[in-house]
């Protein structure tokens, strides 16, 4: 069973990570597996593209591997982790956009005309067109909606990991969803 943010018990992390900063392999790969699906949604929230979570995942866990010794409060490893996943996420991205940028200025010339969009979706597009609106989202819109609907976080646990009060997650979220209603009208 995978557990989300808030079925981890925060003090029960506490010895793996001591166990990490000592260096103990085992305490890492176990931490991995009760974080992993957590720290994915962090990434796609800040990505908004599925193809690249695991690439950015795996330099994540290298990371928090690295610089474990450094954690000076194994109490605070969640916001610590965040940071890390979420910074990583933003690398990539901004590492992407360049790449993009550069064939699309190559690519410019070559483009065939778009072809039209069919009205009848089926689950497998439907499931695709949602995602593409989710990437499609505001980075402050995505991530809280990610970590609302994907991880399943509360409000205020959205809040301390994104240093921001309860009532500005909520006001994202509002928008956010606004923001899909508009973009998937019509077309699921």
């Amino acid at each position: 069973m995978v557990q989300r943010p808030a079925e981890v018990n925060d003090d029960s992390q506490r010895p793996v990570i001591e166990a990490i900063r000592q260096g103990d392999n085992y305490a890492m790969t176990e931490f991995v597996h009760r974080n992993e699906h957590w720290v994915r949604g962090v990434i796609f929230g800040v990505l908004g593209r599925r193809g690249d979570v695991e690439d950015v995942t795996q330099r994540v866990w290298i990371q928090v591997w690295a610089e474990a010794r450094r954690l000076e409060d194994a109490a605070k490893w969640r916001p610590w982790v965040y940071r890390i996943a979420r910074n990583a996420a933003t690398d990539a991205g901004r590492r992407r956009r360049r790449e993009k940028d550069a064939l699309a200025r190559v690519a410019a010339q070559d483009q065939p005309p778009a072809a039209p969009a069919d009205v009848h979706l089926t689950s497998r597009e439907h499931h695709e067109a949602m995602l593409e609106a989710i990437a499609a989202l505001p980075e402050i819109y995505r991530e809280p909606f990610v970590l609302k609907h994907v991880e399943d976080m509360s409000y205020k646990q959205i809040g301390e990991l994104l240093d921001l009060p309860p009532d500005t997650v909520e006001t994202r979220l509002v928008r956010a969803r606004r923001l899909l209603r508009d973009r998937l009208a019509g077309k699921v």
